[in-house]
């Protein structure tokens, strides 16, 4: 089994940072891409923003200049700093990954249970 947890999450004022925390664990061979996902209430869920194993980047629109993603390969860790939060960017924040698993060996897509993101005065 394999488990993602997210953490950094809170409330921030407009304007302002925070940074957030992915860590992957157990049963993991290598981890090929790791991303950001939001959905505010009431919406889809969305891309934000996510690395491959080479460090290649891709951000959403919304988000570019504003937001950097990096991970750890080591540690299996990817983080999102997130710069001028705007309130519309008030959302459950979601972490993803694309991995092979070794027992048993197959490659698999899991989530973390997702941070709360409040932007807000």
């Amino acid at each position: 089994q394999v488990q993602l947890v997210e953490s950094g999450g809170g409330l921030v004022q407009p304007g302002g940072s925070l940074r957030l925390s992915c860590a992957a664990s157990g049963s993991i061979l290598v981890i090929y891409t790791m991303g950001w996902y939001r959905q505010a209430p009431g919406k889809q869920r969305e891309l934000v923003a996510t690395i491959n194993i080479s460090n290649s980047t891709y951000y959403a629109d919304a988000v570019k200049g504003r937001f950097t993603i990096s991970r750890d390969n080591a540690k299996d860790t990817v983080w999102l700093q997130m710069n001028s939060l705007n309130p519309e960017e008030t959302a459950i924040y979601y972490c993803n990954a694309d991995l092979v698993m070794t027992i048993p060996r197959t490659t698999a897509i899991y989530w973390g249970q997702g941070t709360k993101v409040t932007v807000s005065s």
